[in-house]
């Protein structure tokens, strides 16, 4: 789905008004054969819609191992599989591509067949503190390329690691498909002293009374179980509920262990490394340039410094350059903690920026922080459910897209917004309608107020183990990231590629990433809401 399958008045976004003001009677026909999710059956989408949809779904499929069970030992082993760098010891120069090979093995030894494997990869030269994501090709036989761009000078380490085994995909499209229950929620109500607690979803199994939550504005999906004595209208919060254990059957769980196939390094069994030379000529504005946002690799770290290859970033090392591009602004921060993250930093690192007590509970919010000299104003809030956050205020569980409704935007007007961490239990039909509805909002505001900055800050890579993986492995991750990107082409927002910030970067992997890649986030999104005046 891209901006030149749209027609032209799409871009500006007049049509996602219309079929959003425009009631639909179309009784949703759907060529895909998927089972329909809950609520999600109902949804009605216009064709457009429908079409996209079923594009991006396409988009995203992954490749499936050969059908019958796949023993352990046939799985993919990181151990026994190795790679090889294409011609190693030729002549490199900065600005050209490097090619490798990884060849899959299982646990005997023997060749894969097939592929569906989720790999990572980065070249870095520690020395330098450089690094940078490379793209995988997978041949769907058992072998894999990796390209990068070489980037830098000097000597380039190559490290690929192995996520999860095409086998343990398997296992995790089915858990997204039939176990999307796997994250639970819970809603208080309370009335005078007597409260009671049930359990809340995006859906609930049938056979008992729900309360319907269900978003007027957005059509947002949202259930709890209803009260035994409490009217719905009495619910007072929402909190994560839990995590279902025991989802896995025994072969299965042999799929996801911490030392032996998940995140483990595939080694070389030849040289690692190449020597890559300085470009002839001292032009270096060009070589790390490109103009499609959709470059691959998006930037590269150099000296601890992330340099996007899309636009200028300048580094905001002091205080006083915060403020004298903040001054004046009002900073709109909407999604997870990883975008809370951007909030804490901020407000620590900028002396007049002080923190105004709303009284919101710790690490929930929303946030506040205040600038009076200069004029600034920095607010968190989070998404809407399904949040696995303890507790947000019923009253504070607001949906972004009805919250960009209320924004009047301007050229004073920044607004940041991440949302994909908590969807990754779900169908991605469940996300997909979640950026619908945000995307629309985010038109409309466009629309009114042209000088507002809209900034998405991508997913980011996580530490993983054999739980964590079971409800947000990287690669669900990647695939809802996939569907942003998509989604947002061609509307004037900007992007944070956080997600090749944390690949590409030394620092092992974290759901909230160390404070110096955080700072790199801060950069470059500081980066378009003041641009250097060249």
């Amino acid at each position: 789905f891209s901006p030149q399958h749209l027609d032209d008045d799409t871009v500006s976004g007049s049509n996602w008004i219309t079929e959003n003001s425009a009631q639909h009677s179309l009784s949703q026909t759907t060529k895909t054969t998927r089972k329909p999710y809950c609520g999600y059956a109902q949804q009605t989408l216009s064709k457009r819609e429908q079409a996209e949809q079923e594009s991006l779904l396409a988009a995203i499929q992954w490749p499936k191992p050969p059908d019958g069970k796949i023993s352990f030992a046939q799985s993919t082993d990181p151990t026994h599989s190795d790679f090889v760098i294409v011609k190693p010891s030729r002549f490199f120069r900065v600005g050209d591509q490097l090619e490798v090979v990884v060849h899959m093995k299982d646990f005997q030894g023997k060749p894969k067949q097939y592929g569906g494997d989720y790999l990572q990869a980065r070249i870095h030269s520690p020395v330098l503190k450089a690094g940078a994501a490379g793209r995988i090709v997978d041949c769907h036989n058992g072998l894999y390329k990796v390209f990068f761009t070489l980037l830098w000078p000097g000597e380039v380490k190559v490290s690929i690691s192995l996520v999860h085994p095409s086998e343990a995909i398997q296992v995790l499209l089915r858990l997204r498909e039939e176990r999307p229950d796997r994250v639970y929620f819970k809603s208080t109500f309370k009335s005078g002293r007597y409260s009671e607690t049930t359990e809340c979803n995006v859906c609930l199994p049938g056979g008992l009374p729900v309360c319907n939550f269900t978003d007027l504005y957005t059509g947002e999906p949202w259930f709890c179980y209803k009260p035994r004595k409490l009217s719905c209208a009495s619910r007072i919060s929402h909190a994560k509920g839990g995590y279902l254990k025991g989802l896995l059957t025994q072969e299965e769980s042999l799929f996801f262990q911490s030392d032996v196939n998940i995140k483990r390094p595939i080694l070389s069994s030849g040289p690692d490394s190449v020597i890559v030379k300085p470009k002839a000529f001292t032009d270096s504005s060009s070589m790390d340039r490109v103009e499609e946002p959709s470059a691959s690799p998006s930037g590269y770290y150099y000296e601890d410094q992330w340099r996007s290859r899309t636009h200028w970033i300048h580094n905001f090392n002091k205080s006083d350059d915060i403020t004298e591009c903040l001054q004046g602004k009002v900073i709109h921060l909407f999604g997870d903690s990883t975008i809370r993250q951007w909030f804490e930093y901020l407000t620590a690192f900028v002396p007049d920026l002080v923190e105004f007590n709303l009284g919101s509970p710790k690490n929930v919010g929303p946030f506040m922080s205040v600038d009076l000299k200069h004029n600034i104003l920095l607010k968190f809030r989070c998404h809407g459910p399904p949040i696995r956050f303890s507790t947000v205020f019923s009253s504070e569980l607001r949906y972004i897209a009805n919250e960009l409704n209320g924004i009047v935007g301007g050229r004073n007007t920044v607004i940041a917004i991440t949302i994909w961490s908590h969807f990754s239990t779900f169908p991605v039909e469940v996300y997909i309608r979640r950026l619908r509805n945000i995307r629309r909002a985010i038109v409309q505001l466009l629309d009114r107020s042209p000088k507002t900055l809209i900034v998405i800050r991508t997913a980011n890579v996580q530490e993983l183990g054999p739980e964590v993986s079971l409800f947000n492995s990287d690669w669900y991750s990647f695939q809802l990231d996939s569907v942003m990107r998509k989604m947002f082409s061609g509307i004037a927002v900007h992007f944070v590629d956080a997600w090749e910030m944390s690949v590409a970067h030394y620092l092992p992997h974290n759901l909230h990433p160390n404070e110096i890649i955080v700072k790199n986030q801060i950069d470059a999104f500081l980066s378009y809401v003041c641009p250097l005046q060249t």
